[in-house]
């Protein structure tokens, strides 16, 4: 994998060490549990050591049977899939003293990430009132990821159909929508079909979306009449796991309407919760962080961008170097450059911002580092924006695939996007767009590569 970096600076070449190191340590204990290895799984192998295990993982409650896939690498490495909202369960990689850490936040069972995905469709909180609400925990985020103000947007498009229509939304996260609504991609079931070659296992996941998904009319009003995100989409995703040890997930979504019929907007993204420490293993903000980017988009007291981009030096969103994610997490003393009459701190609870990443094209965006497992991560996208969340509404009413609970703190985020609320900033300086005229395909590609360090890494590395 290509460690292209643009902008005007570079992280520091430590990098490269981590890739060197990323295939020394083979020792893998697997993440599957007795249930899901049930009596008619199949697998699949590849030269390498590259394989895919598929598994029944029970029927949900709507009546659709799920599966589970293993992605092995041959390297240390698995990934749990399931084709129910494209979920990834849980990564094992390797740790500097020749384990495995499991290192996303995830659910034992199919019916968690159902009752978990749904409670806000089904207007019945799960498992307590009052708890953390929707995770999205390892999901494919879409038709928009992250808020769109007021739950509403007004389409401006050059030749297509539905120029100025204003389009209502699914209130499902306040006053805003959030994550393409009640019935995101997160809820549907996936076509799957595992695939692989020398050294790499990969997962391809398929669906269609019809115009008029995000907006539920036992929930939201006028669906009726411009309800929904407008135009049918076509979707492949495809997870790749590869030789050194990068997931790699790779978007396509074509607006299949015919031409100079309706434009959409679309914003999609990975929504896995990482712990460098292991799932479960307590708060990441011991776990240091650099993000290349030398802007942050504050919110109003709704978490939706105030409009302004303010350079992060001299706050406590500065993630230009190396460091620990908490350190500055509880400082509301640092200005923010927000306007607003609460500190982002304390609007957000924490960190749950996009910033604006240096540079274009598929580059470095992210690096992550646990001193103590010595499991390193390198965000890699050609997305615009990434969205740092830090677990800022998990409230400890939720058990994980170690039967233990999670709690505030516990993961991040890094879902790599356009930027929240771009609908309502179609055409503005700054601002690049996310309209899919029709006929038009959406592509990206992001990949979380994993790394094994036991020491060496500076606390004065930067972007």
């Amino acid at each position: 994998m290509q460690h292209a970096l643009s902008g005007s600076r570079r992280l520091s070449a430590f990098l490269s060490m981590m890739v060197l190191s990323v295939v020394a340590i083979a020792a893998f204990s697997p993440l599957a549990s007795a249930h899901t290895l049930a009596k008619h799984r199949s697998k699949q192998h590849w030269s390498g050591g590259a394989s895919v295990t598929t598994a029944p993982w029970g029927t949900i409650p709507t009546g659709q049977a799920v599966n589970l896939y293993t992605l092995r690498n041959g390297h240390g490495m698995s990934v749990n899939i399931t084709n129910y909202g494209g979920v990834v369960q849980s990564i094992n990689v390797p740790d500097k003293r020749g384990g495995s850490k499991d290192v996303v936040l995830g659910f034992p069972n199919a019916d968690d990430y159902y009752y978990d995905f749904t409670q806000g469709a089904r207007s019945s909180p799960w498992p307590l009132s009052g708890g953390s609400g929707d995770t999205y925990f390892g999901a494919i985020i879409g038709r928009y990821a992250n808020r769109i103000a007021n739950a509403s947007f007004t389409m401006t498009c050059s030749d297509c159909s539905n120029n100025g229509v204003t389009y209502h939304l699914d209130a499902n996260n306040g006053v805003n929508t959030l994550h393409g609504g009640y019935l995101g991609w997160n809820t549907a079931v996936w076509n799957a079909t595992p695939a692989g070659g020398p050294g790499y296992a990969a997962l391809k996941l398929t669906n269609t979306f019809p115009a008029g998904e995000g907006c539920l009319s036992t929930l939201t009003a006028n669906c009726s009449v411009d309800g929904g995100f407008p135009a049918n989409i076509t979707v492949t995703v495809v997870y790749t796991l590869t030789p050194d040890n990068a997931l790699k997930i790779s978007y396509d979504a074509q607006n299949t309407e015919p031409s100079g019929g309706d434009a959409t907007v679309i914003n999609l993204t990975n929504h896995s919760y990482f712990n460098l420490g292991g799932e479960s293993s307590g708060t990441v903000y011991n776990q240091e962080l650099a993000i290349n980017a030398d802007t942050y988009q504050p919110t109003n007291e709704n978490q939706i961008p105030t409009g302004a981009f303010v350079p992060v030096k001299g706050t406590a969103f500065d993630f230009t170097y190396l460091h620990k994610i908490g350190l500055n997490i509880r400082n509301t003393n640092l200005p923010d450059g927000g306007g607003q009459p609460y500190p982002q701190l304390v609007i957000a609870h924490g960190y749950d911002h996009n910033w604006v990443l240096n540079g274009s094209g598929y580059r470095v965006a992210a690096f992550a580092l646990d001193r103590k497992t010595g499991i390193t991560l390198t965000t890699f996208t050609d997305q615009p924006g990434v969205q740092l969340y830090t677990g800022n509404f998990l409230v400890g009413d939720l058990q994980g695939t170690s039967g233990n609970t999670y709690r505030q703190g516990d993961a991040f985020t890094l879902e790599t996007q356009h930027y929240p609320d771009s609908p309502h900033h179609i055409g503005q300086a700054g601002w690049p767009s996310v309209v899919l005229n029709a006929g038009q395909t959406f592509t990206s590609t992001t990949a979380y590569q994993f790394g094994v360090t036991r020491g060496g890494y500076s606390s004065h590395a930067r972007f």
